[in-house]
């Protein structure tokens, strides 16, 4: 019997969830969709929420006052 699963790990529950999956010996096959980079490392990805944040971040450093504040 095959089961297929996409699990988001980009949230701390769903990497548990993976590293559970990966100590199994039974698994045969986990996939990794994660881009990889040329050098063979996973590529840095961010959820929308962080890309926001450091994108305020960035706007606070170069305006000097926190813009969601207007």
């Amino acid at each position: 019997m095959n089961v297929t699963e996409n699990i988001n790990i980009s949230k701390p529950k769903g990497r548990k969830i993976l590293q559970k999956l990966e100590r199994n010996k039974v698994i045969d096959q986990i996939e990794n969709t994660i881009p990889v980079g040329e050098d063979g490392l996973p590529e840095m990805t961010y959820s929308i929420e962080e890309s926001f944040e450091k994108l305020w971040n960035k706007m606070e450093e170069h305006y000097g006052f926190d813009l969601r504040k207007l």
